[in-house]
């Protein structure tokens, strides 16, 4: 035999060593006097414990970083404002000096008649020669012209004096907006802190509540253990002592037996039964010698047969093989007679074949017959 290495399977080990781990750990958990409290599970309270701090710790850090980013938020509004802000002052400063610096008065196409030709360009041609396109004042033109003006500027103030009345209420108004504003943010931030402090307060109220239905579950539970003990104690006191003055304890004999009735044998009480009477033994080994008498005859009458048997498949097998014997012998001769007939009419072929190659057909037709042939395409 050739010795093969087949990998050996581990897992029945495994699951076998695994079971054993996790009966060990359970009897250490169950008999470590330390860690076994009554009505209690200080592991899991614990538990809860941290879990509900770790909870508060991360609502207050939500909290925190909402109030950090709502700071956030009204810095780079009020940044904003005082950027717009200082945004329209130097473009209204841009805006002035431009009008200061590129469109005075004395650089327009009527400076000689609005400054008193105070830089205007002079005309060299006189004035019989110009037409009517170089006329600048027509008549009538410049009647009331001082009090025209006065007029203007009259209005010209007024308007600016309602643009700032305007500005001023506009202005007033948004100040008042703001404010107002700003007001509903402080409510709605002392509102916010007031239902923070409630739910707080709420919070606490809760936890005082779970910790107290805690503390009552587990009294009535240590108190439930306690009555529980107690009646086990009892029941396990009272079977003990119904076991010792039982009838298997005593060993009594006469509760094994139970009439049934009707001419029958007692019953036999398995759970109190304590074995056999000698009358009983004795009848068994009786049956036992009797049985084993019966078997060993029929185990001789089996090996007589045995034999018969043998000796007739003996005989079947001897004929069988003289019949065998006989058809292989009238196989042979049948096959030798086969081949003697196969040789005959082999050499008659064989004469027959001489004779038509060289008696019969003695006139073999030459190339010039068979080119004859296929000459045309029809």
């Amino acid at each position: 035999m050739y010795k093969v290495d087949l990998p050996v399977d581990q897992s029945i080990e495994k699951a076998v060593e695994r079971r054993r781990s996790a009966a060990t750990a359970r009897k250490a958990r169950i008999f470590n006097t330390r860690l076994r409290v009554m009505g209690l599970d200080l592991d899991a309270l614990n538990q809860q414990v941290q879990e509900k701090n770790h909870k508060e710790n991360m609502e207050k850090q939500r909290h925190k970083a909402f109030d950090k980013l709502r700071e956030y938020h009204d810095d780079i509004l009020l940044q904003q404002d005082i950027d717009e802000r200082e945004r329209r002052a130097a473009l209204h400063t841009d805006l002035a000096q431009y009008w200061t610096s590129q469109q005075r008065v004395e650089d327009s196409d009527d400076a000689d008649l609005k400054c008193g030709l105070k830089g205007a360009f002079g005309i060299t041609i006189p004035e019989g020669e110009l037409g009517p396109a170089s006329m600048q004042i027509f008549q009538g033109e410049g009647i009331r012209e001082e009090q025209t003006r006065r007029e203007q500027m009259k209005q010209t103030e007024r308007d600016l004096r309602a643009q700032k009345e305007d500005n001023a209420i506009r202005h007033m108004g948004n100040k008042h907006k703001e404010m107002l504003v700003s007001r509903e943010l402080v409510h709605q931030d002392l509102r916010g802190v007031e239902q923070a402090a409630q739910e707080e307060e709420f919070k606490k109220a809760a936890r005082i509540a779970y910790d107290n239905y805690n503390q009552a579950l587990a009294a009535e539970r240590a108190e439930k253990l306690k009555q529980q003990h107690r009646r086990e104690e009892r029941e396990n006191l009272a079977e003990v002592w119904h076991t010792l003055t039982s009838d298997m304890m005593t060993e009594c004999a006469e509760t094994a037996k139970r009439e049934v009735g009707g001419a029958k044998p007692p019953r036999v009480l398995t759970d109190r039964w304590k074995g056999m009477s000698p009358e009983q033994l004795s009848t068994i080994r009786g049956e036992r010698e009797e049985q084993c008498r019966e078997r060993q005859r029929q185990q001789d009458t089996k090996r007589i047969q045995d034999a018969a048997w043998d000796l007739q498949l003996l005989k079947l097998s001897s004929e069988a093989e003289e019949k065998e014997t006989r058809a292989a012998e009238l196989r042979r001769q049948r096959r030798i007679q086969m081949d003697q007939y196969n040789m005959q009419l082999a050499r008659e072929q064989q004469a027959y074949q001489e004779y038509l190659n060289k008696k019969l057909y003695t006139n073999k037709p030459t190339k010039d017959y068979f080119y004859q042939f296929n000459t045309s395409s029809r």
